[in-house]
């Protein structure tokens, strides 16, 4: 659904950034780069700022001091938001709108920019295929599973092919079958070039497509890089503790026992 792209253009730029929230530093002097064609995982334990560092990126929240960058532009600048399909934690979603499959995503099709007066049918119908769900497009989201409505927002987020794609914790609440249709989803756009920022509390599922790794800690980044257990070139000069303890975070997020 989208172009290949050139991998050394940065899709998120983010700068020093910091965010208040009623009252609370939630996130502490964050500088991050994330380029076009990457799947990144925000990872890091509740509380840890990763689905802020998300919403800071993208230009959902106000930012308290710092800049932000979507592809090369200012994240308040109008339209650019455009380039992006969003899939919020399912908790956002609202069980009550008695909307149809293809109704909701239509209303992907709204923009910062323009409205729509009548949806392009063979792209609201090209999405739900996409994600499987080409034969329920009339059934209303009220009636169908913790999965599919999930697959639904993901089409709907990609109803204007665009050129990022986020997720905000989408396993969370969905069965395994599910997990791995996703999954498949994720690593079919990211053949086709589509840079993919997810966050994640169960890095299981996607650990395999995973090109690089942002893991939150207190507001503050600990480890931007490759899985710390399959880094062949992890800095040396290190601390032993301070890799153990993003190896901790990291195997959370995995499931792993963890050993002393």
């Amino acid at each position: 659904m989208s172009s290949a792209t050139t991998h050394d253009a940065a899709a998120f730029k983010v700068r020093h950034v910091s965010l208040k929230r009623g009252g609370n530093v939630v996130l502490k002097d964050v500088t991050a780069r994330i380029n076009e064609g990457e799947v990144v995982a925000i990872l890091g334990p509740n509380g840890s700022g990763k689905s802020t560092l998300l919403k800071a990126m993208i230009g959902v929240l106000p930012l308290s001091g710092g800049s932000a960058q979507i592809l090369g532009r200012p994240s308040t600048t109008r339209g650019v938001h455009d380039a992006i399909g969003y899939v919020p934690q399912m908790a956002a979603f609202s069980g009550n709108i008695a909307a149809s499959a293809y109704e909701t995503t239509a209303s992907g099709l709204l923009t910062s920019t323009r409205l729509f007066t009548r949806a392009p049918k063979h792209k609201v119908q090209r999405a739900l295929e996409f994600v499987g769900l080409g034969a329920l497009s009339s059934r209303a989201v009220t009636e169908m599973s913790g999965g599919q409505r999930q697959r639904v927002m993901i089409a709907r987020a990609l109803v204007r092919e665009p050129r990022i794609l986020v997720l905000d914790e989408p396993f969370t609440g969905v069965d395994a079958a599910t997990q791995e249709n996703i999954s498949q989803l994720i690593g079919k756009l990211h053949e086709r070039g589509t840079t993919v920022v997810v966050v994640l509390h169960d890095l299981d599922p996607l650990r395999d497509l995973i090109t690089r790794a942002i893991v939150m800690e207190e507001g503050r980044i600990v480890h931007d890089g490759p899985l710390p257990h399959d880094d062949p070139h992890a800095d040396a000069s290190e601390s032993e503790d301070g890799k153990h303890h993003v190896n901790e975070t990291i195997d959370q997020c995995l499931g792993n026992e963890i050993h002393p």
